[in-house]
């Protein structure tokens, strides 16, 4: 009987242990020492660097873990992020999407004045003849997107957002139906007015 009550104990604490590793917050500190590879391209805080790569500070952790994954998985496609994250460990993801996520967004701009009204149209309204929702639908008034959910696209880059969306629209992205469905039915003038209004929300 006292061996039975010794197990049980020893099993009642191993299972508290477990709960609480998975209770565990992600630690940004953590992150930024795991995030030395990701540096190069996003720099030092995922802040505006190169229109090539997307900005990543401030965006909500949830949607970090999510790409990465699906980079890791194949369910997302990019030569170079598909090799940048193999080499990063399941125990660094959440570290990771935490360091960047805790940097304030910096505010980006619109640069084409001659398509703000149709992209701000577009953002807000969606296009009604061809069934596209309005894009603040999910990603908020002011691009912010809904944590969980739905990723911060305001202050994006415009080029970056261009990329995707087009990739969306061929197929070469995947990860997303919702979006391959949206961008589906856009077309380029649509795609390059929204994404240039897109850069401008804060």
């Amino acid at each position: 009987m006292k061996n039975a009550a010794v197990l049980i104990f020893a099993a009642l604490a191993a299972g508290s242990a477990l709960a609480a590793d998975a209770a565990v917050k992600p630690d940004p500190a953590k992150g930024q020492a795991a995030a030395t590879t990701c540096l190069a391209c996003h720099t030092a805080d995922g802040s505006r660097g190169a229109p090539t790569y997307p900005i990543l500070q401030g965006q909500h952790p949830e949607y970090i873990v999510k790409q990465l994954y699906d980079f890791k998985a194949g369910r997302r496609k990019n030569a170079v992020m598909t090799g940048m994250a193999a080499t990063v460990a399941d125990a660094d993801v959440a570290n990771i999407a935490a360091f960047f996520a805790s940097k304030k967004a910096k505010p980006g701009f619109a640069k084409d004045k001659d398509t703000v009204a149709l992209g701000e149209q577009i953002y807000r309204g969606g296009i009604l003849a061809k069934q596209v929702p309005a894009c603040a639908g999910c990603h908020s008034p002011n691009g912010a997107g809904i944590p969980a959910q739905y990723p911060r696209i305001g202050s994006q880059h415009e080029a970056y957002l261009e990329t995707q969306l087009n990739n969306f629209r061929s197929g070469e992205r995947s990860n997303s139906p919702q979006m391959m469905a949206i961008a589906g039915k856009m077309n380029d003038r649509e795609i390059k007015a929204v994404a240039d209004y897109i850069a401008g929300l804060r």
